[in-house]
């Protein structure tokens, strides 16, 4: 009787997925650190966007060059994924990115305003890059005018809103 059990396990080892099939406790537990990874992810995000919104730099007009006066902004934007890359370590996530976005309003040609905004988006990534955020961790995409804040953005005030980078984590 032993030898025919000892059969029977060996024989489930050797089919493929049989052995590595998960118990109900394995699929609770990865349930639980996704649901832990999207709090996580949530609150992050929520940070990174407050942090991307109170420290906007302006660039000079239909440019990626950014005006004086941005330097104590993008130090905060730095510590600001610094502190985001400690919380997703203490929560275990080890595969994120981070995105800068860049934005713009829909004045103009919309071909040069998403080239335009990727341009102005990689040059926020150079910035905290040479701030020290591994290169590796950030990435930059252009939107155009795309993701609006306002619409419609028929006022000089509106447009500006529109015109903006925005922080964020990707998991």
């Amino acid at each position: 009787m032993k030898l025919k059990a000892f059969c029977i396990a060996v024989s489930l080892l050797a089919v493929p997925g049989v052995a590595a099939a998960q118990s109900p406790f394995d699929s609770l537990k990865k349930a639980a650190g996704d649901a832990g990874k999207s709090t996580v992810e949530k609150r992050v995000n929520t940070k990174l966007t407050e942090e991307g919104r109170a420290n906007q730099c302006s660039f000079k007009t239909g440019t990626a060059e950014l005006t004086p006066g941005c330097d104590a902004k993008l130090k905060k934007l730095t510590n600001a994924l610094v502190d985001a890359k400690k919380q997703l370590v203490a929560a275990g996530v080890k595969s994120y990115k981070f995105e800068v976005s860049g934005h713009t309003d829909s004045t103009g040609d919309a071909a040069k305003n998403k080239a335009l905004s990727e341009q102005r988006a990689e040059t926020i990534v150079k910035e905290l890059v040479a701030r020290g955020i591994p290169r590796a961790e950030i990435t930059a995409v252009g939107y155009g005018s795309e993701r609006p804040l306002v619409k419609p953005d028929n006022t000089e005030a509106k447009r500006a809103k529109n015109r903006r980078y925005e922080l964020q984590v990707r998991l």
